[in-house]
């Protein structure tokens, strides 16, 4: 249920509705809009008489919402999120935010090199993997809290912001320490447990699309990390399972116009795990540009072949500024801005 009020609505009228939610025993979360504060009631509405809602001092009108999903619903915030990174970057904006780096923090000689061309062609916020979930026990894991340090300090040398992935919730007191910005992948993507801890940081919170979800199964994901108190939530689509095996995913861009419409979350697109393939990555990068995407989340390394994690997607510098110029382009045409090149 969503409680509207009046555009005039004082600040004492808003706290009694929100007393007589919580006296029934159930939640409200209030959203500032431009025009009205919207109150979402979330539980079983069978505990408040609606009609006696509406005839309270300051109600514009109460609606009730069918989707299961309702703090990420737009009809719960009819104007989009915007969700502060850093000190700089602003996702779901007017800008479109690009997020850069490697699967793995391996060096500092590495980061280093990678935060210098990061920002050099305008992105804002570097991404890096310090605790890596791989497929393989066999495989690279991450460099752990060394990593975390390493990016940080690269970053700050260069004045960008840092994402980095959380796999468990021991992990996220840590990783708050160091990353503006705290990436749940898509295998954690239904990690409930998970979700409602990082809901109760006041980090904001990359969530990425599982690999078989559909997109209300990934909206109501969003719901826990809403509900648990944490505004700032940012979708990432990065592909999801199919029977087609020429990618490594199915890089689903409609996700994107879909989101919009039922959503006030802001989404970005990862076009590097969503191919998997480094020759297609920057097709799909202009392609989410063109679709909506609020921004980018792309892998890159000074030198793909000797990566330990991902190489085979991760784009080469002078690939990486060509897509950006590129997007940039497609940008401008639809009212966008992407960070200039310093």
């Amino acid at each position: 249920m969503i409680i509207v009020c009046e555009p005039r609505a004082t600040e004492a009228q808003i706290s009694a509705l929100q007393q007589v939610v919580r006296q029934a025993g159930l939640q409200v979360h209030r959203s500032d809009g431009t025009d009205y504060t919207i109150l979402g009631v979330i539980g079983d509405r069978g505990r408040l008489n609606r009609d006696s809602l509406a005839l309270m001092p300051g109600v514009r009108d109460v609606v009730a919402v069918s989707t299961p999903y309702k703090l990420s619903s737009r009809d719960f915030n009819p104007n989009d999120t915007v969700v502060p990174v850093g000190e700089s970057a602003r996702v779901g904006g007017t800008d479109i935010e690009v997020m850069a780096g490697p699967c793995a923090v391996e060096s500092a000689e590495q980061i280093e090199a990678v935060a210098e061309h990061v920002a050099r062609c305008g992105a804002r916020i570097m991404r890096g993997g310090a605790f890596k979930p791989r497929s393989s026990p066999y495989s690279f894991q991450g460099l752990g809290v060394e990593g975390l340090k390493l990016l940080r300090q690269a970053a700050d040398r260069h004045r960008l912001a840092v994402v980095t992935e959380v796999m468990t919730i021991e992990q996220i007191e840590i990783v708050a320490q160091y990353a503006d910005l705290i990436q749940i992948g898509a295998r954690n993507m239904q990690n409930y447990p998970l979700l409602t801890a990082i809901g109760q940081s006041q980090k904001p919170v990359l969530l990425k699309r599982g690999i078989s979800a559909t997109i209300q199964e990934w909206l109501m994901s969003a719901e826990y990390i809403l509900s648990s108190g944490n505004p700032n939530v940012i979708l990432c689509e990065r592909g999801i399972r199919t029977f087609e095996t020429a990618t490594r995913n199915t890089l689903d861009l409609a996700a994107v116009p879909v989101i919009k419409s039922l959503s006030h979350l802001p989404i970005i697109v990862d076009p590097s795990h969503g191919v998997g393939d480094r020759r297609f990555v920057a097709a799909m990068a202009r392609a989410a540009v063109a679709a909506g995407a609020d921004g980018l989340l792309v892998e890159i390394h000074p030198d793909p072949d000797k990566a330990l994690s991902d190489g085979p997607q991760s784009l080469t510098f002078a690939e990486f500024e060509s897509m950006m110029n590129r997007c940039r382009i497609i940008g401008t045409t639809i009212g966008r801005r992407m960070g200039r090149a310093r």
